[in-house]
Formats: structure tokens, sequence, C-alpha cells
């Protein structure tokens, strides 16, 4: 069974800081998108432990990365660096297709860097809001998609502006200041004031820095595990982050994370027909995100876990994720 806790959706908050805690000059109110904080009743938990999650599917943009994206690109353009170039960045699809929407929504070009092997159903999303895609190698894995990127705006200054969403502060700040803060605001009374646990995949690590920053700063002791997925065929959207030559993103904060849990391809599709069975159609990322909280809750070390359930199983229709029953 899967229950809502919170469906608040447009709420209006003050945007914060660009350093997390003092207010900038520029700070106006504008509409914070929430999404549900859904309860997870899995029959593998353990009883008197709770699992809930951030529904972040709902978001106009299909996937959390409407947040970062959003808040890049509006600093971006407040500063004028976009005046006369294109936004570029490396996406391994769900940013691409926040940065698309967003962009043909204020009028800014967008050109994305993305493996070829990224769904078909992502692919086509970016091209319809009118984005440039230039595709990598899916063997080189996505850490090619950020040379290549890089490469691109060397070569090209006058032509475009890098984001650079692995680098960027906004990326971890926009989770700090909306995800992280909606979590403890729609947090249940019968929880405690926080949840005794988070668990977190890594893509650009903006999720996890932004969320397990906020979380500590209200309960210093909450147990933060990462995901890592392993490195071949992988998990869309998810970095391994295992071998010597890995690139690691500049924003993670790598002192907040207590355990690393691997997650294969196969346990994290299972858990994707689980969730559709419970009611809640997601991606691979959060198949991968319930395998290791169901880990951290057999392994008795927190009563209630929170995890991020990053993008819809719609975005994943032509992949093999949704070929029969998983096993």
């Amino acid at each position: 069974m899967m229950k809502s806790t919170s469906s608040a959706v447009g709420h209006s908050g003050e945007n914060e800081s660009a350093d997390a805690r003092t207010a900038e000059p520029w700070a106006r109110r504008r509409e914070r998108s929430w999404t549900p904080l859904v309860e997870i009743s899995h029959p593998e938990l353990p009883v008197g432990v709770s699992l809930r999650a951030k529904l972040e599917g709902v978001h106009p943009g299909g996937s959390v990365k409407d947040r970062p994206m959003r808040r890049i690109l509006e600093r971006a353009l407040r500063e004028g660096r976009l005046r006369g170039r294109r936004l570029l960045d490396s996406s391994s699809g769900n940013a691409g297709i926040a940065y698309a929407r967003l962009g043909a929504q204020r009028g800014v070009p967008v050109t994305l860097v993305v493996p070829a092997h990224a769904s078909r159903e992502r692919l086509d999303r970016i091209q319809a809001h009118g984005a440039e895609l230039a595709l990598t190698d899916p063997m080189a894995g996505y850490d090619a998609t950020i040379e290549t990127a890089r490469a691109m705006a060397e070569r090209h200054p006058d032509r475009f502006w890098y984001a650079n969403q692995y680098a960027n502060p906004e990326n971890w700040l926009a989770h700090y200041h909306e995800t992280g803060l909606e979590i403890l605001e729609q947090w249940p009374a019968e929880d405690g004031s926080s949840p005794d646990a988070f668990v977190s995949g890594i893509g650009t690590g903006g999720t996890l820095t932004g969320v397990g920053r906020r979380l500590r700063r209200t309960a210093s002791r909450v147990w933060i595990a990462a995901v890592i997925p392993e490195r071949f065929p992988g998990i869309e959207g998810l970095k391994p982050l295992g071998a010597p030559d890995d690139h690691i993103p500049e924003i993670l904060d790598m002192t907040l994370i207590d355990e690393r849990i691997l997650v294969t391809s196969e346990q994290a599709a299972r858990r994707c027909h689980e969730l559709a069975r419970l009611g809640l159609f997601v991606g691979p990322s959060s198949g991968a995100n319930v395998h290791a909280a169901l880990a951290v809750a057999a392994s008795g070390r927190a009563r209630s876990i929170v995890t991020i359930l990053p993008d819809t199983g719609e975005r994943y229709m032509s992949t093999d994720l949704w070929k029969g029953e998983s096993t």
C-alpha cells in the first residue's frame, strides 16, 4: 500500500540564500513546486519501521531535476550570462528535459550533451521542446558527456554558457531549500521531528548533498546512505563512483555519506515492478533507492527512513524495464 503524507502542490515561499544561510538582495516571492511525501508499505519492511519517499515525477518536467535546473537558469538570467549565448550542459536525460522545457518557456536556446543510450522517451521529450542534442558513446559512460560539454564550451565561449550542473552550487542549494525543507515540513509527528535515515542515489550529487545538509542541520545523527549502481549495464541517472578514474562531482559532499549500498540493474528493476503493484509507477533510479532503503531498514539502523523517487516509469516504456514481469 501507498499513502500520501502530503500532496500540496504550488505552495509559495521565500526564495532563500545562495550560501544556504543568509538572504540575498534579489530574494523575492516565487512559486515553490511542492511534491507529495508518500508512505511505502512494503512487505519487506520490519515491524515498526516506516519508509517514506518524495514523489518527484509530478513536476512539470516529470522529474526531480526541475528543481535545480530552474534555479540554475533563473540565476543565469539574472546575471545576464545567457545574452547572445546558448545554455549548454551534459545530462543523462532528466536534467536535459528540465533545461529544454524551461528554456522553451523563457526563450533560452539550449544545447545538451546526452549519452546515446538514454531512453527514447527522454530524447524525444528534449527535442520536442526544441533543444539541440549532441549524443555520446554510451560505452564511454556519463563522464564522456561531461568531457564533451566542457570541450564544446572551451572551443566556443561566445556561443555557449556552460551551466555545469556537476559543479554549480545552485544544484545542491535547490535541494537544501526545497526538497530537504519539504521533507521536514511534511514529516509526520508520530515519527519524530525528522527521519532517522536518508537514502539517495548520486548523479550530480545535488540531491544527496542538499537534502543531507538540510537534514543534518536538524538532526546531526541522521544516517545517510548512498546508492551505488553496478558499472555495466548501470542504472540510468546514477553514477558508479567505484573506479579511481571516475569523475567525482564537485558539489558532492562525500563527508555526509555513512554507507554505500551497491545495487544492480536487476534489483532496481524488480523494485520498480513491486512499486507498480503498490500504486507507484517509477523509473529505475527510484527502484534502486527503494532497494537500498529496504537494506537500511533490514539492518536495524533506523526506525524511519526517507528516500527520493526521482522520475516516472513512463519515461522507460521503450526500454527493457517494463517488458514482462521482473523476477
